[in-house]
């Protein structure tokens, strides 16, 4: 079987046509670590040939790791993405020569195209920007020099300036004139965008670990349900159950989820799919520890980890940058898989508050200031124009 690759790739222009640079990063869409990364200030250009360099480029890298890969590039040019795609006519003579060599890096039935929202290209767009930076000091983009290193973490690209936005806007509307209609406008005003996925988050049940407050990852001993435990996936079964609207289950693949999962698929008379994506943060040597205990025996790791999300835990356990890159890969795949149905996902703590602060766009910190109890029950839905919205949080009323 083919090995799959993710490339994601942007380019810009500063004036439009101006000082242009593009970006593309290789992502492994198991782990969703990168692979490769490339970069380059291209001199004076627009803004779409600077994106359709950055195609290139990508394209060029995930044939450089696998040249017998299948590719799916993620970009939030709609222009780029859909004129690779066959949907809409090239007119532009700079694009025509840049959209043949493109399909000619693999053989285009091995790659396939994907538009997705400028929010979810922050590492494409990233490097995108430093390789403008770079050109305006009169350098070349230099990998040791970069801050989207391949741990990039799971934090906001360099802003663009509302203008640098508004000429974005501005130079693709015109490029994708007469050629096909306006994608859909994002927010209230958006039209039907169908049903949504929907996950339904479910924090698995007590074991011996959880009333201690003690760390229990997916580096320790997958401690099994306690006694309360049971009581609260019975109890969380029933009231699922009961509202019929779960029409599939996806664990993580720890004891103490599998046991929530069973109770729950058994009433709803559906399987468990196991998702190794959803376990639990690697907390290395904090396994078992309480916070306490950390503080005394780990006192300058724990601050870093605590003021850091590129900052693990002793003894190699997981970043939350790397867990929030984890989580990504975890949620796209699922909601490809999931379109218009309604999920149930018994995973932990971590791997929830992750989906509820990408859904919101909130910063990293934002997962030390959200309270998940055990067998609570949290929903975001996932719309097909990349939006999401966050529904229920920590709901434990079907436990009282």
């Amino acid at each position: 079987m083919a090995r799959e690759l993710i490339v994601e790739a942007d380019g810009g222009s500063r004036g439009n046509p101006g000082p242009a640079g593009y970006g593309a990063v290789v992502l492994d869409p198991a782990t969703g670590e990168a692979l490769a990364e490339a970069a380059e200030f291209i001199g004076t250009a627009t803004n779409n040939v600077a994106e359709y360099k950055g195609l290139l480029a990508g394209l060029r890298a995930a044939r450089d790791l696998d040249p017998e890969a299948t590719v799916h590039v993620r970009m939030d040019s709609k222009l780029v993405v859909e004129q690779m795609s066959g949907r809409w006519k090239i007119k532009h003579p700079d694009m025509k020569p840049l959209a043949a060599e493109a399909a000619t890096i693999l053989p285009p039935d091995r790659v396939t195209y994907e538009w997705i929202p400028r929010a979810r290209n922050k590492h494409a767009d990233r490097l995108a920007n430093e390789a403008m930076d770079a050109g305006k000091n009169g350098k070349q983009w230099e990998p040791r020099d970069s801050r989207a290193a391949l741990a990039a973490p799971a934090d906001a690209a360099p802003a663009r300036s509302a203008a640098a936005r508004a000429a974005d806007a501005a130079a693709e509307a015109a490029e994708v004139a007469d050629t096909a209609p306006a994608a859909p406008p994002v927010g209230w005003g958006s039209p039907d965008l169908g049903t949504p996925a929907t996950f339904v988050l479910l924090r698995h049940g007590e074991t011996a670990l959880t009333p201690q407050k003690r760390f229990s990852g997916s580096g320790g001993t997958d401690p099994e349900l306690s006694a309360v435990g049971r009581r609260q996936a019975e109890a969380t079964a029933a009231a699922l159950a009961a509202r019929g609207t779960v029409q599939a289950v996806v664990s993580s693949p720890l004891r103490r989820c599998q046991e929530t999962a069973g109770a729950v698929a058994a009433r709803l008379g559906v399987d468990v799919r196991i998702e190794d994506g959803l376990r639990e943060t690697d907390f290395g040597a904090w396994e078992g520890l309480t916070f306490a205990e950390v503080r005394e025996r780990y006192p300058d790791d724990l601050d870093a980890w605590l003021g850091s999300a590129k900052a693990a835990p002793t003894g190699g356990g997981e970043s939350f940058a790397t867990v929030a890159r984890r989580i990504t890969v975890t949620r796209d795949k699922l909601i490809a898989r999931y379109a218009g149905k309604t999920v149930l996902l018994v995973t932990h703590v971590t791997p929830i508050k992750t989906l509820v602060r990408l859904a919101l766009g909130a910063p990293p910190e934002s997962l030390f200031r959200m309270e998940l109890s055990a067998a609570s029950l949290s929903a975001v839905a996932y719309y097909s124009d990349g939006n999401a919205s966050l529904r229920l949080l920590n709901d434990t009323s079907h436990l009282r």
